[in-house]
C-alpha cells in the first residue's frame, strides 16, 4: 500500500473482459537497474524452442519490493486451496 493512501481506503476495480484477456505465462524473464524492474512474461510455442513476448510490466524497485511481500502473503494464504476456494483433500 502506497505510504499516501489511508488504511482501509477501497478501490472499485473495473475490467473490461472484451479488451482485458487473461495472458497465459510459463514463463518470466525479469532485468533491473537502479531505476525498476521490468518482467517480461513469455508463452511457449507449442513444443519448439520458440517463446512469446505476452506482457511487459515495468515498476520501480519500491513497488517491486511491495509487490513480492503481497504476493508472498496470497500465496501463503491460498497455500492447498484451489480455484474454488476450498481447501484440497490428500
Amino acid at each position: 500500500m502506497d505510504k499516501n493512501e489511508t488504511q482501509g481506503q477501497q478501490f472499485a476495480i473495473n475490467v473490461n473482459l472484451d479488451t482485458t484477456p487473461i495472458l497465459y505465462t510459463d514463463n518470466v524473464f525479469m532485468a533491473t537497474n537502479p531505476d525498476g524492474l521490468m518482467l517480461d512474461f513469455g508463452q511457449r510455442l507449442s513444443n519448439t524452442n520458440q517463446m512469446r513476448i505476452v506482457s511487459r510490466i515495468g515498476m520501480s524497485r519500491e513497488h517491486a519490493k511491495k509487490f513480492v511481500v503481497e504476493l508472498g502473503k496470497l500465496l501463503a494464504i491460498t497455500d492447498g486451496h484451489g480455484q474454488t476456494g476450498q481447501e484440497k483433500k490428500n
